[in-house]
């Protein structure tokens, strides 16, 4: 997943620095990111990992790092999941 968060931050971010030079936990705003930069990071993060990242998660921390990025998605993953148990056993129930 990072290997894709990396090459997707090198594609549509535009930050000051290679992508590189930055380890997982370094801060992604002090290496360039802007506002622009973190919207189009997001849409190519829910266009590659088929996800909605939910409005109450966009946040300034959300793209602190490419450790906080990978933590959203997988909690977004993890929700979707339970999202569609949740469906799944709503439908099995039905007669």
């Amino acid at each position: 997943m990072k290997a894709d968060l990396r090459r997707i931050l090198s594609e549509t971010a535009c930050l000051d620095v290679p992508i590189e030079t930055l380890g997982d936990s370094d801060d992604l705003y002090a290496a360039g990111l802007s506002s622009l930069g973190s919207v189009r990071v997001m849409m190519a993060i829910e266009d590659v990992f088929g996800i909605e990242i939910p409005d109450e998660l966009i946040t300034y921390d959300l793209f602190r790092s490419i450790d906080s990025l990978e933590n959203t998605i997988g909690q977004v993953r993890a929700g979707g999941d339970r999202d569609q148990e949740e469906t799944t056993r709503r439908c099995a129930d039905k007669p």
